[in-house]
């Protein structure tokens, strides 16, 4: 059994890792979870963006974050009908930096991590993965590891533990789901002759595939319907080359770089969010309440917020001793708006946009009106990159340091 922590956090993703570092900054003991040895697992989520960069910058700590390897998008383009469209343009923003950071996820939370380590309150649990809880008095009061510990919490258990959460269904949190009518296959492929040089999607012959210009590589997301991936595959690994290279002909040379499928990892998209967020105990944050498409890429930074809003409404009152869970209900109420603004505009784009597109296979022979419309008024590109780079009622850093007035 372990004992001797206020705080327990399910999951060292980017909510548990940032809460993690919150709630020790404030002088609460505690303990992240994380059920792998180490953080390197690839096609994760890596776009820091500018409102998670702001939170670096009030923190002080942007400066040496962006000495991480990274990569900086300040534009967001589309390439429908032999044509390109700057859809967003981050150079507006009214922040200090203004465009999304691309950074291996890995980097991010090692980052975390030891910013994290330098308060005496934080302990970071490798190879530790929480796979029931511990129930008292109709109270949550810690979590069962897979290899038998209990760990106790003394005030708070956190479920931060991804779309996936075990914990979440084993508290009984009832879930509403949106659906979801695609997958997305990621793979990597080097540069080719090309002059493109963009992060952007391409409407492609019946899909639409996403390429992150990651230097010397492109990561691509080719957008599947749902459940399909096993029919793509039974096809063999060829014909998926030749549907890339038919869909953005620029990648036709370097297509015959995927040689097997292990090169091609699928993202089973989801789009949840629970009803209720918390009981006794208990506070569910990030991808674990609420699993966002990777639609404009900011599931991530939602997640983040989600870790801020969790500390500035409970780090300083756990700090003095006092009780939480009447204030657990004040972080739903504070983070459920932007989470369901940012789905309904994602299932928007889902149900217009790719189904017609990958369900139906339609094929774009002209650029749609509404994309027109930011060709004719560029100012228009102002709205997206709010969106995706500020997102709403965006949260700053108001949680106590311990040590300071």
């Amino acid at each position: 059994m372990m004992t001797g922590q206020d705080l327990v956090i399910a999951g060292g993703g980017p909510a548990g890792m940032m809460a993690g570092l919150l709630f020790a900054r404030a002088g609460v003991k505690t303990l992240v979870l994380e059920k792998h040895d180490d953080f390197l697992r690839d096609f994760r989520g890596d776009t820091v963006h500018p409102s998670t960069l702001e939170l670096m910058d009030e923190l002080g700590f942007l400066e040496e974050f962006l000495r991480r390897p990274h990569d900086e998008i300040r534009t967001l383009t589309a390439r429908v009908a032999d044509q390109r469209i700057t859809i967003a343009d981050l150079s507006h923003l009214p922040v200090k930096c203004r465009f999304v950071a691309l950074m291996p996820q890995w980097e991010f939370l090692d980052f975390l991590a030891d910013k994290a380590r330098l308060h005496p309150a934080f302990t970071l649990a490798m190879n530790a993965e929480a796979v029931g809880l511990i129930e008292e008095q109709g109270r949550i009061a810690g979590v069962r590891l897979a290899d038998g510990t209990e760990v106790r919490a003394g005030k708070l258990v956190i479920a931060a533990d991804g779309r996936g959460s075990l914990l979440r269904g084993m508290a009984g949190l009832p879930l509403l789901y949106l659906g979801a009518p695609i997958d997305v296959l990621w793979f990597r492929l080097p540069k080719g002759a090309s002059s493109y040089n963009e992060t952007g999607g391409t409407f492609g012959a019946g899909t639409f595939i996403v390429q992150i210009n990651r230097g010397d590589y492109w990561q691509c997301a080719y957008v599947v319907p749902k459940g399909a991936a096993g029919e793509i595959r039974a096809r063999g690994i060829a014909a998926f080359r030749d549907d890339v290279a038919k869909a953005v002909p620029d990648l036709a040379d370097v297509a015959a770089t995927l040689e097997d499928w292990d090169q091609v990892k699928l993202l089973s998209v989801s789009l949840d969010r629970l009803l209720s967020w918390s009981r006794p105990g208990m506070l569910v944050i990030g991808d674990a309440a609420h699993a966002m498409s990777p639609v404009g890429g900011v599931g991530i930074n939602l997640a983040i917020q989600d870790a801020v809003a969790a500390a500035n409404i409970l780090a300083g009152p756990m700090a003095r001793g006092e009780p939480v869970d009447p204030l657990l209900a004040k972080v739903q109420a504070r983070r459920q708006l932007p989470v369901r603004l940012v789905q309904r505009g994602q299932k928007i784009v889902h149900d217009r946009i790719l189904t017609p597109l990958v369900l139906r296979k339609a094929v774009l022979d002209k650029v749609p009106l509404p994309l027109r419309l930011f060709q004719l008024f560029p100012i228009l590109r102002r709205i997206p990159a709010r969106i995706v780079g500020l997102g709403f009622r965006r949260e700053h850093i108001r949680s106590p340091e311990a040590g300071r007035p």
